[in-house]
């Protein structure tokens, strides 16, 4: 994956993102003034502000989650869930809070802040939402989005969703994440004025770029495999997981027919009753046990959800970089086409099949005059065409540059994370292990009393 890319004129390096953001002048203003000391705002075009300062005074969290009901577009009844976003500032100036206290949120705010910053960030591996429902669930887990422990759950993940962000060394510093969290009139409108729906590309052109591409990066497609592999491997192992879970849930909940069997006999025995209505009591509490245990598991299990859905984020980079390529092998086809033209209008020769060619046979030669003006204007429209594909070039290393620098970062991030989430996990088996083996010494220690 780390093969130098090919030449620069067939293979593309593809494009940075142009100006991260273009708010209109106002939204530049608003932050100037939140941000007190963050310096001076350039033109209101661009969409990160020139220090990151605030962030590192800051603490960011989603305090509660709130079930409402209100009236959507449609103006039709409907329940959701409100997510309260607490901002506390670590440092005060001139004992002045930096930002606002606390405002609720969405999850298709949330969605909306994320679909804003893979528009505006293509090269960056942008973090995934928590699910909107939940997914590979065992029998005794809800899946209904409404459900409390699901909410909870997915209050954690959002909140995990916003310190990723605050964490990245870009995307911190975006203006639009930063009224996310202290604007909570009016931040919908701000987003939309950006007009990054305008500047998204389409799903059917993605996907038309990745079949006609004709000199793919090895790099770009390798690491588009191993997303999908990643996906596959993770979704095969919370599966495995919920399998387990159902079944050693079972098995714990079995335990309590010791506990009910070990309390009746000890009605019936005079010297062994004792005995046995302690190791009884013992059987129920490891029967009971598994609801904690289990409920603990599903935090692992959203870790290994976050990085199932972070595939996808490292997909959508991947496709990036198709389109990319696919509009520069374009424009250097038409380049050569055009160039073709010119060799052919100014030699008298045509090589391959026209219509052109075709109507001059049938119509007669054109004049010296008619074929100089097509010349000319053949020739302006080269010049264009190289200085095209130069600028595409040059984008197109900046994009390459970028976008792999961000993948490292991130390669470092799941291999830091994944290791202490599976670490964790084991730690907590053998912990589960140790103590259904005190339970058993417990009732050793009964049996032997009688």
């Amino acid at each position: 994956m780390e093969q130098a890319p090919r030449d620069p004129e067939r293979q593309l390096q593809p494009a940075p993102l142009e100006p991260l953001g273009c708010p209109d002048a106002g939204l530049g203003a608003a932050v100037g003034k939140e941000a007190a000391g963050a310096g001076e705002e350039d033109s209101g075009v661009d969409t990160m502000t020139h220090n990151n300062f605030w962030l590192k005074k800051i603490e960011i969290s989603v305090s509660e989650a709130e079930k409402r009901t209100g009236r959507n577009a449609m103006n039709m009844q409907e329940t959701y869930t409100a997510y309260l976003i607490e901002t506390r500032s670590v440092e005060h100036t001139d004992g002045q809070s930096v930002l606002t206290d606390s405002l609720w949120r969405r999850y298709s705010e949330f969605e909306l802040l994320r679909n804003y910053l893979l528009v505006y960030y293509p090269h960056i591996v942008v973090p995934p939402l928590p699910e909107k429902r939940a997914e590979f669930v065992w029998h005794k887990l809800s899946a209904d989005n409404m459900d409390p422990d699901f909410v909870e759950r997915r209050r954690i993940g959002l909140e995990n969703f916003l310190l990723r962000i605050a964490s990245h060394p870009i995307l911190c510093r975006d203006k639009i994440f930063y009224l996310f969290l202290t604007q909570e009139g009016n931040w919908k409108e701000t987003v939309n004025e950006t007009g990054f729906q305008l500047k998204a590309d389409s799903r059917l052109k993605a996907l038309n770029a990745t079949f006609r591409v004709k000199n793919p990066d090895k790099r770009f497609t390798d690491l588009k495999h191993y997303s999908d592999e990643l996906q596959s491997v993770i979704s095969h192992l919370l599966r495995v997981r919920a399998r387990v879970a159902d079944r050693l849930y079972g098995v714990y909940k079995v335990h309590g027919n010791y506990g009910r069997v070990f309390s009746e006999w000890s009605a019936i025995e005079k010297e062994m009753g004792d005995g046995l209505q302690s190791a009884g009591h013992h059987m129920d509490v490891y029967a009971s046990s598994i609801d904690d245990i289990l409920e603990d598991e599903e935090h692992y299990a959203d870790q290994l959800k976050e990085y199932l859905f972070y595939a996808e984020a490292l997909r959508a980079v991947c496709r990036k970089h198709e389109l990319m390529q696919y509009d520069l092998e374009m424009a250097a086809q038409d380049l050569a086409s055009k160039k073709q033209q010119c060799e052919e209008l100014a030699t008298g020769t045509v090589r391959t099949f026209s219509l052109k060619g075709m109507t001059t046979k049938l119509f007669g030669q054109e004049t010296p005059e008619q074929r100089e003006a097509r010349i000319k204007v053949l020739e302006e429209q080269i010049n264009e065409g190289e200085q095209q594909l130069k600028s595409k070039n040059l984008e197109g290393r900046e994009f390459v540059k970028n976008a792999w620098a961000d993948i490292e970062r991130f390669k470092e991030q799941k291999n830091r994370d994944l290791k202490e989430a599976l670490i964790s996990y084991a730690v907590m088996q053998i912990s589960m292990c140790k103590k259904g083996i005190q339970v058993w010494t417990n009732a050793k220690e009964c049996f032997s009393k009688m």
